[in-house]
């Protein structure tokens, strides 16, 4: 493992694309690759790009690409695509669109499909994002396949959320219903030549003035045209912007232990979910719920029975590594 280690730090592509497939496809060699590419991590800027299909997201980081590129940094692409139906892979949409950067060392592009994951990020995505962080990205897009109810996963990765919004789009009313005007950073109004782009950041302004208050951090509002390239150097320096507040504030790390401590419980409970659904297969837990269905047993009774053998077996079990 120390070769592959040594490897994902010097920039290997190859190494790097292996290590996010084996991640991406439960290799079992993923656990001990991340364990051992942990300490070298933590030194990215994780920038979460989240809006609706067809807001200009793809083509929006690949001008920010870029602008980071003109700073001498490097930087990574997480971009999630729509899981295809026939391979169980990603479509690729925005992978092509970035495709001028495919010659470029200093850009590292890699497509995820959702899989099935209702957040509008893949699963694996922290991890890719660890590995790239390993590897000595400056700077890492995670953009994610679309905004909506229950698409507010990025803000338990990224340091910075970024929202992209078109005027027109009739959007708006669903982002502010979704929750997500609480967790972005900043917002995007993209496509602003179009006709309502005034309206539309009115619309932000005055539902932030509702939701922020006097917060510490009010988002700004850029308005950007992304195909023309206008926008995007006042758009990056307001990314910078916030994670030079973040740091200053005292809340970088502080957000960042947040999303660890949800990351371990996210792993742990996994860990307990895949137990108990071999428990379960036991016959007697399914005569236990024929009792349930007789009404001779409750079902809390039945569920305090299996988790306290569940947590039992838990308990004997040493999962330390040294």
């Amino acid at each position: 493992m120390d070769e592959w280690v040594n490897a994902v730090k010097e920039g290997d592509r190859r190494k790097i694309a292996r290590a996010i497939s084996w991640i991406e496809n439960g290799d079992i060699r993923r656990e001990a690759l991340m364990e051992a590419l942990y300490p070298h991590t933590g030194g990215a800027f994780l920038i979460g790009v989240t809006g609706s299909p067809g807001a200009g997201k793809s083509t929006l980081v690949d001008g920010l690409l870029f602008e980071i590129r003109k700073q001498g940094k490097k930087a990574a692409v997480i971009a999630v695509d729509p899981t295809s139906p026939f391979t169980g892979g990603a479509l690729l949409g925005d992978r092509v669109r970035m495709a001028r950067h495919a010659l470029d060392k200093g850009v590292f592009i890699r497509s995820m499909g959702t899989r099935g994951s209702l957040g509008g990020l893949a699963r694996p995505a922290k991890e890719a994002a660890r590995v790239l962080d390993a590897a000595g990205y400056d700077v890492i897009f995670i953009e994610t396949v679309g905004v909506g109810q229950s698409e507010i996963d990025i803000m338990h990765l990224a340091d910075t959320v970024a929202l992209v919004l078109t005027p027109g789009s009739g959007d708006a009313v669903q982002v502010f219903k979704a929750g997500i005007m609480e967790t972005a950073d900043l917002f995007v109004v993209n496509k602003a030549d179009g006709e309502g782009a005034e309206k539309l950041v009115r619309d932000i302004e005055e539902m932030l003035s509702l939701v922020k208050g006097d917060a510490p951090w009010m988002p700004p509002i850029v308005q950007t045209e992304s195909k023309e390239g206008r926008g995007l150097d006042l758009l990056w320096g307001k990314m910078e912007s916030h994670r030079l507040y973040l740091l200053e504030s005292g809340n970088w790390e502080g957000h960042r232990l947040q999303r660890l401590r949800r990351e371990v419980q996210e792993i742990m409970e996994e860990e307990l979910r895949n137990q108990l659904a071999d428990r379960i297969r036991d016959p007697a837990f399914q005569q236990d719920l024929d009792r349930v269905q007789s009404r001779e047993k409750a079902p809390h009774e039945v569920a305090r029975k299996w988790l306290a053998r569940l947590m039992d077996t838990s308990g004997g079990a040493n999962y330390d590594r040294g």
